[in-house]
């Protein structure tokens, strides 16, 4: 099929701009790589890309990915890309840096920081929780399926079940009230839009926080039986550590899982065989996940690393201070990984992927992803007969224009009962 509908990236406002140039995002076909990047990682496995009049090396091959994201000379420190980059001012600067923006928040920190938090949580995703877990996870999916049945026969899948399933999860598992998710949201997903301008950026993040702040307070007096309550009982976090910490699982927890339930359905339909495939053997859907997670790849725009000396990667020396990113979509599309890499096969052997990252940055709620994608894509073809596009497959809005790739609605339809 060709495209659908590409929200294009707007042009940056002054003091921020994309992390890549344009025709990077600008997808032919909504489940494979940009062709731009598919050109690129077909040219060489580590490349330079000069944007903005700066380099940035972009490794797009699967092995070379691999070892740039396990080496710990590739630094994930916020401060050594913050500290460089001329699209900010001094005071915009020292605000992400502060003491109030950055505690805690470990996805952009090196061992030992990173070890220290990330054993603190570690604990809280063990794929026995998640089992443990999933019995509440299945009524949620079948509450959402209900109010869906009870609705008629169609319905847009990203408010009536994609989004609301994982966040309900996510709340309940944080100790979150899910009155409150629009506040969140909104807030999430104006972070996540490309090219947002910086003052809009550090206004929303304040939202966030002041949120996150007000429910760290609550619960410091009257603790519950959640994540949060056990990290304020059981470590001696700071508040300003407590809120970047839930709010980092709070946006990772429901936005990637959101939007692989409905890019992964909007596949499926797009690809009938497998999902017939799906639909009379359910127990493919552990491999179906994986399969998914690894054909559509929504994180396309990092992640990215500091090389803080000189690195050899896949034949090419990769300077000391430059900075690299990592192409997700294309290192899982590498034909020297995965036979035939651009055919969606759901009964396809599980390999290493890089949806979920590598290395000691990995992934901290995967093992909670996959259970909710597996009752989820199993339940939606289980319940749903006929389940279908409701619109053309070009009309459907693609989220070119946000950090986290996926789709803005997707109307669907399925036969009565």
């Amino acid at each position: 099929m060709t495209g659908a509908t590409t929200t294009t990236p707007e042009q940056a406002e002054p003091g921020f701009r994309l992390p890549l140039p344009e025709r990077f995002f600008a997808r032919s076909n909504p489940f494979d790589p940009p062709p731009a990047l598919v050109e690129e990682a077909g040219t060489t496995p580590v490349t330079e890309i000069v944007h903005g009049g700066k380099p940035i090396w972009l490794v797009t091959g699967h092995a070379e990915a691999r070892a740039v994201l396990s080496d710990t000379r590739f630094s994930s420190d916020l401060r050594r890309l913050i500290t460089r980059m001329d699209d900010l001012t001094e005071e915009q600067k020292a605000d992400f840096l502060s003491e109030e923006s950055s505690a805690g928040s470990f996805i952009s920190m090196d061992p030992p920081d990173h070890t220290r938090y990330r054993k603190l949580l570690t604990g809280q995703f063990t794929v026995r929780r998640m089992r443990v877990l999933e019995p509440r996870i299945a009524e949620i999916v079948d509450e959402h399926i209900d109010a869906m049945l009870a609705g008629g026969t169609s319905a847009d899948l990203v408010p009536a079940f994609a989004l609301p399933v994982p966040s309900l999860v996510i709340c309940e598992l944080l100790g979150v009230p899910y009155g409150r998710r629009a506040e969140f949201q909104e807030s999430t997903a104006r972070l996540l839009r490309l090219n947002v301008p910086i003052d809009e950026l550090l206004r929303e993040r304040d939202r966030i926080q002041d949120f996150m702040r007000d429910l760290i307070t609550a619960k410091r007096a009257a603790p519950g039986d959640d994540l949060l309550s056990g990290l304020i009982t059981d470590s001696d976090l700071t508040d300003n550590e407590l809120v970047n910490i839930a709010n980092l699982l709070l946006i990772a927890g429901h936005e990637t899982t959101a939007n692989m339930l409905a890019l992964g359905t909007f596949a499926l339909l797009e690809h009938p065989a497998e999902l017939a495939r799906l639909r009379d053997d359910p127990s493919l859907a552990d491999r179906a996940v994986e399969e998914l997670l690894r054909h559509l790849s929504i994180v396309h725009a990092g992640p990215t690393r500091t090389a803080t000396e000189d690195i050899e990667v896949g034949g090419t020396v990769i300077p000391a201070g430059a900075t690299v990113m990592v192409s997700v979509p294309a290192a899982n599309r590498d034909g020297g990984q995965w036979p035939d890499p651009d055919a969606l096969d759901l009964a396809r052997e599980r390999g290493p992927h890089l949806a979920f990252g590598h290395g000691v940055h990995q992934c901290l709620g995967q093992q909670l992803a996959r259970v909710e994608m597996t009752i989820g894509f199993t339940k939606l073809l289980a319940r749903l007969p006929g389940l279908r596009l409701d619109t053309a497959a070009a009309d459907v809005p693609l989220r070119t224009d946000m950090a986290i790739y996926g789709v803005h609605a997707l109307p669907v339809a399925w036969d009565a009962p």
